[in-house]
């Protein structure tokens, strides 16, 4: 794909379109209920409960569910399709992931807040995948749901 800078979501418009059409996110880096503090944990969690599908896919050798979900041990064994894939790891650790990604085909991929990895990010646009960095989904999805609904 020559111009594959254009699958970079770094605009509010580009930001509304994916939420817009996003209902089953993958998150990867997910965490447990014991660590319901962590942001890993409160966003999937918040946005479950604002009527999204959270499929879990957590990298720390947990087992059997998370919100109510059966875990995946990798991006690529989510069943179903997926929308978004939701990144919560260091930057230097998503490159591990990255065939995982490119082989479920997800519509997007977005980094939460502080995560860029711009190679990673280049392979999953030229693929043909969205890519959103260094935002927060729970953030702009209040952004534009005011009333909280």
């Amino acid at each position: 794909m020559d111009d594959w800078r254009k699958n970079l979501i770094e605009d509010a418009a580009g930001i509304d379109a994916l939420l817009a059409r996003t209902k089953r996110i993958a998150v990867l880096g997910i965490r447990p209920e014991a660590q319901a503090d962590k942001p890993a944990h409160a966003i999937p969690k918040f946005l479950k409960d604002h009527g999204f599908t959270v499929l879990p896919v957590p990298t720390h050798g947990e087992q059997g569910s998370i919100l109510g979900e059966p875990i995946s041990a990798s991006v690529k064994d989510v069943p179903g399709e997926v929308d978004v894939v939701e990144v919560f790891l260091r930057p230097d650790d998503i490159d591990a992931h990255v065939d995982a990604m490119l082989a479920k085909k997800p519509h997007a991929v977005w980094f939460q807040l502080g995560i860029r990895n711009d190679a990673a990010a280049e392979r999953l646009a030229r693929a043909g995948i969205r890519v959103v960095q260094d935002h927060c989904m729970k953030v702009e999805w209040k952004k534009r749901h005011p009333e909280g609904r």
